[in-house]
């Protein structure tokens, strides 16, 4: 058996794609990764608290307190390095990396965004903003994407898709949640699996 990847997870706020991933690594699903350390943008993210239940190192990236994308992406970087990190897993994190971090990760770092890619992307496009974008535009179907990231924010390849249906009377709150039970949380967890067990 070859030695599980170590995969660091970013997170900004309540950490339920991270509960996803650490339920997954509990149940069996994940298993060619290991999650190691868990990274939040702010010091007041859940995520953090997930993390800690479940005895995984934390570390905290505010670029409030650091003052510029450079320090922030620094102090990014000293974690990754102090825990040997193979993978990075991006699970609701609010920042936009560099194309010169990125570009040090290729095909290692993952995305899951709350949308069917191409539609609903981009600069802007997290949180609720494209289940806002889905109800305004009258799409019967929306769903998540897990993707590589690179430079372009949304512009990786495609891992991974799962649709799930608007319902009459949705809110973007309601479909948000919707997505994450049907799709997210769901294609997450299996995503990192195959990309972990297939790096060399």
């Amino acid at each position: 058996m070859s030695t599980p990847k170590k995969i660091a997870v970013f997170v900004s706020g309540g950490g339920t794609n991270l509960q996803a991933l650490i339920d997954a690594q509990e149940s069996g699903i994940l298993h060619s990764g290991k999650i190691v350390l868990v990274l939040a943008s702010n010091p007041t993210a859940y995520a953090l608290e997930r993390a800690k239940n479940h005895g995984i190192a934390t570390a905290v990236a505010w670029k409030k307190e650091l003052g510029s994308q450079e320090a922030f992406e620094a102090a990014i970087e000293r974690e990754l390095a102090a825990h040997n990190i193979d993978l990075i897993v991006l699970a609701g994190f609010m920042n936009i990396l560099s194309a010169a971090f990125t570009s040090k990760w290729p095909e290692r770092i993952i995305n899951v965004h709350p949308a069917l890619i191409p539609s609903f992307c981009g600069k802007g496009m997290y949180g609720l903003a494209p289940h806002i974008a889905a109800l305004e535009m009258g799409v019967k179907v929306t769903g998540a994407t897990v993707h590589f990231v690179n430079e372009i924010p949304d512009g990786g390849k495609i891992i991974a898709q799962k649709a799930v249906y608007i319902e009459e009377g949705d809110t973007p709150e309601v479909l948000q949640r919707r997505v994450m039970e049907q799709a997210e949380w769901i294609i997450l967890p299996r995503a990192v699996e195959q990309v972990a067990a297939s790096m060399a």
